[in-house]
């Protein structure tokens, strides 16, 4: 049988000193089993990290976004990359978290060090396919995603 996991501060600073140490400044863990249907997890995020553009277009890829700790800037995209809206997601803030519906861009820029955010999404994982990567901006190994994420940054 399962044991309960806690998200306590000792797993909160396990996560965000993982993501420190890693090139891509973030790290996960998962509450879930891959196969589950309910997909659940804990990401420590570092203000360096870059998440791109992008959307889920399957009708059962809703996405909840929580912040469990420091502050995260959504920003929420048209069609074409206009920039349609941002609202700041903090812990203990006015609003922690978003509802996201399939089908809309968005992307995060980390605010505070030391970050944790709960996702929970349904499953299975499936990498974001056709559509769903924002054309107009850059992907996370090209070198103007720096000069993106500066902008992203500035929104807020």
């Amino acid at each position: 049988m399962p044991v309960p996991a806690f998200l306590d501060r000792d797993l909160f600073a396990a996560l965000t000193a993982r993501a420190a140490q890693s090139p891509r400044q973030r790290s996960h863990h998962n509450l879930h089993e891959m196969d589950e249907p309910c997909h659940r997890l804990v990401v420590g995020l570092q203000p360096d990290t870059y998440i791109p553009p992008h959307r889920h277009l399957s009708r059962d890829k809703a996405e909840s976004l929580l912040v469990l700790q420091g502050r995260i800037g959504l920003l929420l995209f048209g069609e074409a990359g206009e920039l349609r809206g941002t609202r700041l997601l903090e812990a203990g803030g006015e609003c922690v978290g978003v509802d996201l519906p399939p089908g809309q861009f968005h992307a995060l820029v980390v605010l505070a060090a030391d970050s944790v955010l709960f996702e929970c999404k349904a499953g299975p994982y499936r990498p974001l396919g056709e559509g769903e990567q924002a054309s107009w901006a850059p992907r996370e190994d090209e070198a103007a995603a720096v000069e993106y994420l500066t902008w992203m940054r500035a929104q807020f």
